[in-house]
């Protein structure tokens, strides 16, 4: 079969449907065609727990968190890129919050939280499902627009590239429906990439298993330029329950004051730098790896129980659930 749209996504995370949302609303005219190889709400967006840093506070600045993003990047970020991100992110959380997004507020402002590397609270979330609550604002402003069509259980196989003036161009992607087992050329001036990464290249993960890193695969099949293969989104702590799906245990719970300790109950954070908890997450990963292999024990552990119960409960409530 055979389809024509003016504008292809492939991915239904927070870049995709963003991207979507917004041309079909700008141009109400033009028809975007957005495909998912699950469900529309499976999707590395919405299994983020913690998040977003963002400079909203008085009390905060762009040069602090600037600042904070290259050390955590130890030397590998692109400074330009860095401050362009961070000084547009106050309009962008505006941005999601007026298609929908339900932030948590406190007392008439914004809660902000805090995660590894940051030197401030500028952590906006929305309890401890930010990535699901951003992905039911942007899948509500898709379904509200006539002109988007969401394919479903449909997997992209390879991008539809054809020379012209003598360089290889793209128009469009083959897809495959699992629950119509039909093959079709979607064809398309425009096709955004939006896969989400290759997460479930390693055996444990808290990536969705859906993170197979296809996208770049087939960007690399058409001939486009593949950088940073080397970079892989991880988090240093999840819920230790072997034969299970990782669970993952936001940065945000040691940003909330979370300690973490050996088996032997020692806190050993200290050891390995200045921030502790609140190290970068590459370092926190690193130590972790070093006291379990140190000690030959099977996990760390994360202490909270400094804090009231009802506070973990209000501010991770998905999160005390599933270690309930």
């Amino acid at each position: 079969m055979e389809r024509k749209y003016d504008f292809v996504v492939i991915g239904t995370g927070i870049a995709g449907l963003f991207f979507a949302q917004k041309v079909a609303s700008l141009m109400p005219q033009c028809r975007v065609a957005v495909i998912t190889k699950k469900s529309e709400t499976e999707s590395n967006t919405n299994y983020a727990q913690g998040g977003i840093a963002t400079v909203v506070s008085a009390t905060d600045s762009f040069e602090a968190h600037i600042a904070d993003t290259l050390t955590a990047g130890a030397g590998l970020c692109d400074p330009r890129v860095v401050e362009t991100i961070i000084r547009r992110g106050p309009e962008e959380i505006k941005k999601l919050m007026e298609i929908g997004v339900k932030f948590t507020v406190e007392r008439g402002h914004l809660d902000l939280g805090r995660e590894g590397g940051h030197s401030a609270n500028r952590v906006v979330h929305a309890a401890d499902l930010t990535g699901r609550e951003i992905e039911r604002a942007l899948l509500h402003a898709c379904h509200i627009r006539k002109n988007v069509d969401i394919y479903r259980d449909t997997i992209a196989l390879d991008l539809i590239t054809y020379m012209h003036d003598g360089r290889r161009r793209c128009g469009g992607v083959y897809t495959f429906s699992e629950s119509d087992r039909e093959f079709s050329s979607i064809y398309s001036p425009v096709t955004m990439l939006a896969t989400g990464g290759i997460g479930q290249i390693y055996y444990y993960t808290a990536n969705p298993e859906i993170a197979t890193g296809d996208g770049i695969a087939m960007a690399y099949r058409a001939g486009a330029r593949i950088a940073n293969m080397e970079f892989i989104q991880f988090h240093p702590t999840v819920l230790y329950d072997p034969g299970k799906k990782p669970f993952l245990i936001s940065e945000a719970v040691r940003g909330e004051g979370a300690i973490l300790v050996n088996a032997a109950g020692e806190k050993f954070m200290k050891k390995y730098h200045t921030l502790k908890e609140l190290a970068p997450r590459d370092i926190v990963a690193r130590a972790i790896d070093s006291e379990i292999k140190k000690h030959g024990d099977e996990c760390v552990y994360l202490d909270i129980s400094h804090k009231p119960a009802t506070f973990v409960i209000k501010r991770f409530p998905n999160i005390y659930r599933e270690c309930k």
